[in-house]
């Protein structure tokens, strides 16, 4: 059976602070009835939960914090993005529109 080592979570935490923080609220809710996110016979709940971790099934809620936010600056960024076409769109109609009216009366 493979062990599981610190550095193989600390590959997908930024500190050990925080990987403390994450495997007790994993073996918490492990304890609590929570299924198991990998397979993992005969071991224990800390154990469970490291393993979690260095599988990438469990990630903080800083980390999902800044994903949201990342994502949340995408979508406006795109949103802009549009309204800017949009407008560029308008002005080209309204440039064509004023330059049919002055043919008109050219001709008129």
């Amino acid at each position: 059976m493979a062990r599981i080592t610190i550095d193989d979570c600390m590959k997908r935490v930024s500190n050990r602070f925080l990987l403390c923080n994450m495997a007790v609220k994993r073996v918490r809710q492990i304890r609590d009835g929570s299924e198991y996110l990998v397979s993992s016979l005969k071991n224990e709940d800390i154990v469970v939960s490291l393993r979690e971790i260095a599988a990438g099934k469990i990630i903080s809620q800083k980390k999902e914090a800044k994903e949201e936010a990342k994502k949340a600056k995408k979508a406006v960024k795109e949103v802009k993005e549009e309204k800017e076409v949009e407008e560029v769109k308008e002005v080209k109609e309204e440039k064509e529109e004023k330059e049919e009216k002055e043919e008109k009366e050219e001709k008129e």
